[in-house]
């Protein structure tokens, strides 16, 4: 297996992951600008601005909400390991893990509908759906890497 050059994935002796996750942009420094734009508010409050500090609570409670819910889905990803004979994948979703383990020998990758759609692993009568975290483009040659590890022995 260590002949085989990937893309997405890591090798670790005869194991091989792929670590799909979100592309998280929003650094927590930011919501400092939040605390900053409120004390500004209050030094316009002090002077006379008796209308701003409501609307800059009603500002700040609407981006705290906004981040309430991205940190809720910031630790979204999927998971997918090859070891010896077994196939497992993980996706987290706001905290919900779902687990699905494959024999290798009976697996088969395939896009769902079209070149752009999501990956399906398929086997024993069980399915499960990978690569939300890819961009559509890459998502066939994400399923080419899949299907040379699993046919690797």
């Amino acid at each position: 297996m260590t002949s085989l050059i990937f893309r997405f994935a890591t090798v670790s002796g005869q194991r091989i992951d792929w670590q799909l996750a979100r592309n998280g942009s929003v650094a927590y420094a930011r919501m400092g600008l939040c605390a900053l734009s409120l004390a500004m508010v209050f030094l316009f409050w002090m002077t006379g601005g008796r209308w701003d500090m409501p609307f800059a609570w009603l500002v700040i409670v609407a981006v705290g909400l906004g981040f309430a819910r991205y940190g809720r889905h910031a630790a979204d990803g999927e998971r997918i390991s090859l070891q010896g004979s077994r196939l497992v994948v993980e996706r987290e979703t706001a905290g919900r893990l779902e687990r699905a383990e494959f024999d290798r020998s009976r697996v088969r990758v395939e896009p769902k509908t079209g070149h752009r759609s999501l990956i399906t692993l398929s086997a024993q009568g069980r399915s499960v759906e990978v690569g939300r975290f890819v961009r559509p483009e890459l998502r066939p040659a994400l399923a080419s890497e899949i299907r040379r590890a699993l046919r690797a022995a």
